[in-house]
Parts: C-alpha cells; structure tokens; sequence
C-alpha cells in the first residue's frame, strides 16, 4: 500500500499518493525548468498549477478520494509535455514553416470583465455565441425597454450566478481554446507584450501540438455528428426552459410587488376580492404563499435551464436549496390549512325568520307588489345571486345583497294577507350562519294597498359574501286580487311548487285567487283558454310537454316527452322515437 502525501497545489488542499505525487512533482518541475528565461515565469506557472488543481478537482468526487498515477498521467495528456510547447520564435524565423492543427475545447460561459460595461455579460455572451458584443448590448437595451424593465432582471441573475473570467485559464475557456501548457504560456506572454487586442487573430498552437496520425473513421464521424446534434437539442432545451421559467418569475414578481407599488390592492375591484376571499386570511398573505409555491419551482427550473447551457454555472449552495425547499413546504403547508379552512367556511346554513305579520289587506282588495331601488346602492332592479361593495351615508362599506326572491302561495283559513320574511347565510358553524343571518337588513313598505319592496339587502362588510340571501313569503286568501308590477318579473318563482304558486309572466294583469290558483281577470277570453289547455295538460301527464298550436285544426298536438316526440292530427299520427319514426293515417 503506497503512502499518501498531502499537497497544496493553487490554494487548493490535494490527497495524492507517494508515487502519483513523484510523477507530479517531476513533471512540474521539468515545467518550470523549460521557462527558466520566459517573460513572466511566475505568472504561467501559477496559471498551469491553478489550471491544474482545477482538472483534479474535477476527476476527484469527494474530498478524501486519493489522486492516483492515472489521474496524474490523464492531466499531464491534456496539459501536454513542456518539451511540446518551447518555442523560440528566433530558431524559426529562417526555417520552412510547417502546418500544426489547432486543438480547441468547448467554449464555456464566463463574464469577461476586462471588455465590460457593466458585470461583463454581454462580452462573455458575444464569446459563447461568437457574436460582437455590442449587439447583445443593444438587444439588452432594446428588450429592456420594451419589457417595461423586466429583462434587467435576468440580466442580473446572469451577473450573479455566470462565473467572472479571472485566471488565464478562464480566458481560455471562455475562447473555446485548449487550456495547456501552450497557451497559458502564449496568452501570459501576449499580456506583457501589450498584444491583447489581437487575441483572436492569434494562433497559439501553430507550433505545438501534436499532428493526430490516427484518420478518424466514418462511424467515429457519424457517432460525432449525432453527438453534436444531441448536446444542440439539449442546449436549445436548456435555453426553451430558462426562459419559460425566467418570464414566468418576472411575472410572478410583477404580480407579487407591482400591484402594491402602484396602489391596485387599493383600488375598488380588491374589495370584492376580500369579500369573497372566504378561508378569511389577509389577501397579501395568500398572494406570497402562492409566490412561494409557484414561484420557487420555476426558481429551480430556471437555475436547470441555465446549467443544462452553462455547464460551468455557480451553484447556488446546498444551504439556499435546502432553505428554499424547506420555504417551499412551509408555503404548501399554509396553502393546504387555508385550504381546509375555506372548505368549512359554508359547512353549515341557518335560516330566521325576522318577521311575521299579517298585512291589513283583506280576500276582497287588490294587492299591489312593486319592487324598490335606492341609487346609493342599487341601480337596477335585477334580482341575481350577485353582490355590489357600496359606501352608506356615514362613509361605511357595506356588501349589497341582491339576492331577494318572492314566494307565492294561497292560504284557504286566513282573511289577510300574511307575511313572512326568511334570511339565511352560510358559515362554518351553525352559530356563525345564524349571527350572520340576523345581521341582513331589509326593509319593506306598506302604503295603503301596495306593498313596496327593497330588491336589495344589506350587510357589513365585516360579514364578507357567504350566500345570504332573503326570501319573502305571502301568503293570500281565496279571493284576493293581487297585480305585480313590471318590476316584480325578475324576482318572483317562476315555477309552481308545494304551496307555491307563479304569476307565469302575467305582470302588469290583475290575477284573482280562485280554488288556489291565479285566475286573470283582465285577460281577453283566448289568453285564458290557452292558459287552461297548458294546465289541462300538465295534469293529464305528468313529466310531459304539451304544445297546443293556435291552427285552424283544433285537434292538432304536439308532444314532447322523455320517450320521444309525437305529433297527433286528424286523420295522420307520427311519432318519433327511440324505435323510430312511426306514421299512421286513421282508418275511416
């Protein structure tokens, strides 16, 4: 068993053992020996050692891994030997100059701060991408601009997590040119030469690399071709994630902090928001738990998109993504009790009643109903299950409750009209159902013979919109003539039920109690005969529809049922069902 030496090599701490650690330091040596009399020695030797330790950092996954021989002899192949690369331009300037291949590596994404305006972004894009930096600086501006400001944000996560070119070796990198022994020593050499300028004009190989001796086959080339397009379509991935995510945060950080600086959660369409926010937690608390739930998944996407197309991208940190995860349960985990919480809040309805008299019209008078408004809270008279947040005259708000429906039904004991005024709401106790009920307001009018009745309700804004609503009932005496208002159309039954009875679109008619229906008593003789045919019908079958048209044939019927349509005429039949079409002439 070979002993193991401890080394530092750039800074960076190294396990290595006793053998591997004599090739390395003869190698080293032999280095150092071949740029006895180069123009900035110590700096080329410091750029090789730090390129150096990076490569076995690399190959290394652990800390306590051992660098063996092998991993040795592989960086000293990529490194390349120092005999390769001594160049001595004088010895060649008379000599026949010979062709030498170019070695290059794959480009990788660093901020170039030497040619920066700002953090060096768009000059380490413009290298990646091989375009002239000042275009990306007018597509920055310009996608800036257009984006209301939103693109300097993804500008800033490229500042924060691209890494700074700052050794030779980055600057190398950066070019997509090999980082050996070569070309550190060329671009040190460049620096003090005051040359930088033509850095990419520069051939920093054409004097030392090997010539590969080795043609390389036609399956080797197609396997690299199929290589290439595979690592395209995961860059073009990369790229298709990284922005889907990036403008999904935008988005959500306008949502989140836009709204609050120009003032919309103040505005007048937020109150119904809060109204009907029913798991009843503060509005900007639900909006950063569902920041943090969405929010911090498009985060990692974005961090994946970015690292799939820089493959030398900072990590943020284990503990960030282990803060970032922890934030993200405790998000769902709130989300999840607000959510339990909303689905108790209408759990239970209670139903009072808040008033019951009779009213002082006898079975010999005429009722007439007609339908308020008050332009401080409702404008039209339109009876709907909607709501409206208006302000009362001390300035207070108040939720008005449209949500006001009329119940007839005939009563065969009583002389007067009775009526009784429901309110019901929801809540997630009976107890809170029932308080909330009691705090509905309505308020009605009798003048004379006409009952005068609020389309609204109101409540506080304290009790929020959990379905309250106001059913009125009356109840009428056989005889009594009842006319309903135009007005009335939208908040009457429109069906008959039970008791209940329907006006059936006859406002504005004078209809009398009779036997315990609605008998018109202002209507010409052909609207009452349609009206008893229709009721005629509907007793003799029940669940059907019976249409009598108003032809010259008073036997012709139309039917329409559950089992199909039938159309009854003298002297044809024909029915249509599931059987299919049937046609029968009567036999005379």
């Amino acid at each position: 068993m070979n002993k193991t030496v401890n080394i530092n090599l750039a800074g960076i701490f190294f396990h290595i053992d006793e053998d591997a650690y004599l090739k390395l330091q003869r190698y080293l040596q032999a280095i150092k020996r071949s740029f006895t009399n180069s123009q900035g020695r110590d700096e080329i030797i410091a750029d090789i050692e730090a390129r150096m330790a990076e490569l076995f950092s690399e190959k290394i996954k652990d800390e306590r891994n051992v660098i063996s021989i092998k991993e040795v002899d592989d960086i000293i192949s990529i490194m390349g030997q120092p005999e390769d690369y001594q160049v001595d331009e004088e010895i060649f300037d008379d000599e026949p100059r010979q062709s030498y291949t170019k070695r290059t590596s794959p480009r990788q994404l660093y901020r170039d701060t030497m040619n920066s305006y700002v953090g060096g972004v768009s000059s380490g894009l413009g290298h990646y991408f091989r375009v002239d930096p000042i275009w990306l600086r007018l597509a920055w501006i310009l996608l800036t601009i257009f984006s209301s400001g939103a693109f300097i944000l993804i500008y800033i996560a490229l500042w924060i997590f691209v890494p700074e070119a700052k050794s030779t070796a980055d600057h190398l990198a950066m070019k997509g040119e090999a980082v050996n022994i070569s070309n550190i020593e060329k671009k040190i050499k460049e620096g003090f030469s005051g040359v930088a300028d033509s850095v990419k004009n520069v051939d920093y190989e054409k004097y030392g690399n090997k010539v590969k001796n080795s043609s390389t086959t036609f399956f080797e080339t197609l396997a690299s071709i199929l290589l290439a397009i595979l690592k395209g379509a995961l860059k073009f991935f990369g790229v298709l994630i990284a922005m889907v995510s990036g403008i999904t945060l935008i988005s959500l950080f306008i949502s989140l902090f836009a709204v609050g600086i120009f003032g919309i959660y103040d505005s007048p369409w937020m109150e119904y928001l809060e109204v009907g926010n029913q798991p009843n937690v503060p509005l900007w608390f639900l909006s950063i738990l569902a920041f943090l739930v969405i929010g911090i998944p498009f985060f990692f996407l974005f961090i994946l998109g970015l690292k799939i197309v820089i493959t030398n991208l900072k990590s943020i940190g284990t503990p960030i993504k282990l803060g970032l995860l922890g934030l993200w349960l405790l998000a769902m985990v709130g989300l999840g009790v607000i959510a339990a919480r909303h689905a108790t809040q209408e759990a239970f309805e209670a139903e009072i009643i808040s008033e019951e008299k009779l009213l002082p019209v006898s079975k010999n008078d005429t009722l007439t109903l007609k339908m308020v408004k008050n332009n401080r809270y409702l404008k039209y008279l339109r009876g709907s299950y909607d709501y409206r947040v208006k302000r009362d005259p001390d300035g207070n708000k108040v939720i008005v409750l449209k949500d006001v429906e009329i119940f007839l039904k005939t009563s065969e004991n009583d002389s007067l009209i009775g009526l009784s005024i429901e309110k019901s709401a929801e809540g997630s106790s009976y107890e809170e159902a029932r308080k909330r009920a009691q705090e509905i307001k309505y308020n009605y009018e009798l003048d004379g013979n006409t009952l005068l009745l609020n389309g609204y309700a109101l409540t506080d804004y304290v009790n929020k919109h959990r379905d309250q609503q106001v059913n009125i009932f009356l109840s009428l005496p056989e005889g009594v003539t009842v006319f309903a208002d135009d007005n009335t159309a939208r908040y009457t039954n429109s069906w008959e039920y039970d008791d209940y009875i329907s006006l059936n679109d006859q406002e504005e008619k004078y209809l009398k109690v009779t036997n315990g229906k609605f008998d018109c008593t202002n209507c010409s003789e052909e609207q009452n005969e349609e009206k008893q045919s229709w009721e005629e019908d509907e007793d003799k079958e029940e669940g059907a529809v019976r249409i009598n048209l108003n032809t010259d044939d008073e036997n012709f019927k139309l039917k329409i049922d559950e089992n199909g349509v039938e159309i009854n005429n003298q002297p044809v039949k024909l029915k249509i069902d599931e059987n299919g079409i049937e046609l029968k002439k009567d036999q005379e």
